[in-house]
């Protein structure tokens, strides 16, 4: 009988076969790494996009004004679309793929949640078009009302430019779960590159005659990028088919509309709280809400490398194994799950934290981009570094969740988070200030605390739920990488006092001697997860 799932050497696919539980792991590290490596790509096509936006405008009041309107476009995305849609979508075709009988099925249930969604995201594209001035004012930068009304008109008009994107991306985003359900996660991965690739067209040729209206538009190019990619591979499908039915009243789509719900409770709250963000950097001095984006960009870049790719790679699997009751192999793939991520998200973190004013001197310091701009970035970025390995945990431990259709657990937990965050927020950006630092850093701050007690709550759930996490297995790992993350980082904090070069070779060099010392360090300590990297590299 089929015990695993693993992905196809060829294609791929996910498929049954009678492996063991550390061969499976193998092979989904394989999909993850190569996930990993795309959207590592993607990222450094953001950074150059951030770069170029951030030397063309530097952190100024009509950068505050874009990403100010793209944050809504965010939020109705990730409401309707984003990870809320692939958290109650993708465990249910899944399922449905893995039996022979129910793949025509599971290809009416993609058709009709496609159409269910387009016409829900048009609805309210519409909406938000209609009271956009109302929803500038009131909820998303209510202090430049107060202070420069001409800058909230510019918000307007920006985000009546970006609001077709939100149609784009909804489609584009459920394309990009069929296809990690069927095992293509390399065009998913690059596709987040085509949306900076569109936006750095905005900023470099748009820009010129439209002024920071061209960002815009570029976004929206970027989003019909995002897409393009995508849709052939779609086509290519053995199988895929489409049908042009709603289906209000099939079981499965109600299903995923009943896990969906919750979803979109927690993404509501996520989203929100980057709003409460956004609202309180208003009031603070010109650049805050750009400093605070940037460095939660920056933060996130590994984050994406290391722990979605393994999450996106692993939820496919994870649900597999639930729709077949494989307790025990399920609970051990998420022990090596967990254990892969935190081997790369802890020297992550000190190397955020350590060089965060020469990543941010390398990437934006330029033209238009001052250095009491890059004091700003830094600040945040150090505050949101220190949140990454609490980030990159919750990602894989919810996929966890998701693939067991429990989606109210985790978003009762981010609830309470969110709660805790909006008010460590005030309080945190009251402190900085009065410690004659940037009080944005504080709002940083209050997410990396809130993030690291959701993933404590989520471990200490998903212990219950498994029986079990094979804790001292990842409490071992825990310490060996803390110890080789400590030796990395008095080399780096060697490095940054001693050598007195250009960011490039400060950031270049210490990220070669970083992971040298780091994973010269793992080998003496003898990690296991070591070697299953070098065969990865090597093939």
């Amino acid at each position: 009988m089929p015990r695993c799932v693993i992905i196809n050497d060829k294609n791929g696919s996910i498929m049954p076969e009678d492996q063991n539980s550390g061969n499976n792991m193998n092979r989904v590290a394989r999909s993850a790494l190569v996930l990993g490596c795309a959207m590592i790509f993607s990222q450094v096509c953001g950074l150059l996009s951030k770069s170029i936006l951030g030397s063309t405008f530097g952190a100024s009041a009509e950068v505050d004004a874009y990403l100010a309107s793209n944050r809504l476009t965010e939020l109705i995305f990730n409401l309707m679309a984003g990870g809320a849609l692939a958290s109650a979508f993708v465990p249910t075709f899944s399922a449905m793929l893995d039996k022979e009988n129910e793949k025509e099925k599971a290809w009416l249930l993609a058709s009709r949640i496609a159409n269910c969604l387009f016409l829900v995201l048009l609805f309210l594209c519409t909406i938000g078009f209609i009271f956009a001035e109302q929803v500038v004012k009131y909820i998303l930068v209510p202090g430049f009302s107060l202070h420069d009304p001409e800058l909230q008109a510019l918000t307007v008009r920006l985000l009546r430019i970006q609001l077709p994107s939100v149609l784009v991306f909804g489609i584009s985003g459920l394309i990009m779960g069929i296809l990690n359900t069927n095992g293509n996660f390399l065009f998913p991965g690059l596709a987040p590159a085509m949306y900076q690739v569109g936006i750095m067209i905005g900023v470099t040729v748009l820009s010129k005659p439209l002024g920071i209206a061209g960002v815009a538009y570029g976004a929206v190019l970027g989003s019909v990028l995002h897409f393009l990619i995508q849709f052939p591979h779609l086509l290519r499908i053995k199988g895929a088919q489409y049908y042009p039915s709603l289906g209000l009243k099939d079981p499965n789509v109600r299903e995923v509309v009943r896990l969906m719900i919750p979803r979109q409770i927690g993404a509501s709250a996520v989203q929100l709280n980057f709003l409460v963000d956004n609202y309180l950097a208003s009031f603070l001095a010109p650049g805050s809400i750009s400093a605070l984006s940037w460095g939660l960009s920056l933060m996130l870049m590994p984050q994406a490398a290391i722990a979605q790719s393994v999450a996106t790679v692993s939820l496919p699997m994870f649900s597999v194994q639930v729709s077949r009751g494989e307790t025990k192999e399920m609970r051990s793939a998420l022990a090596s799950a967990l254990r892969l991520v935190l081997m790369l998200a802890i020297p992550a973190t000190a190397g955020l934290v350590i060089l965060s004013t020469p990543i941010v001197r390398l990437v934006f310091e330029r033209r238009s981009f001052t250095p009491e701009m890059t004091d700003m970035v830094a600040c945040s970025l150090i505050w949101y570094g220190v949140g990454l390995v609490g980030h990159s945990v919750v990602e894989v431990v919810s996929r966890a969740f998701y693939a067991m259709h429990d989606t109210k657990t985790p978003v009762m937990v981010l609830f309470a988070s969110m709660v805790l965050n909006m008010l460590l927020n005030i309080v945190l950006s009251k402190l900085f200030a009065a410690l004659g630092t940037y009080p944005h850093g504080g709002l940083a701050l209050a997410n990396s605390i809130a993030t690291a007690l959701e993933m404590c709550a989520l471990l200490y759930f998903m212990n219950k739920k498994l029986s079990g996490l094979e804790g001292s297995r990842v409490w071992d790992g825990i310490l060996r990488f803390g110890i080789a993350a400590a030796a990395m980082s008095a080399g780096l904090l060697l490095w940054k006092h001693f050598i007195h070069a250009g960011s490039l070779v400060t950031v270049a060099g210490g990220l070669a001697l970083g992971i040298g010392i780091y994973f010269a360090v793992c080998a003496a300590l003898k990690v296991e997860e070591l070697g299953m990297l070098k065969s990865l590299v090597k093939r």
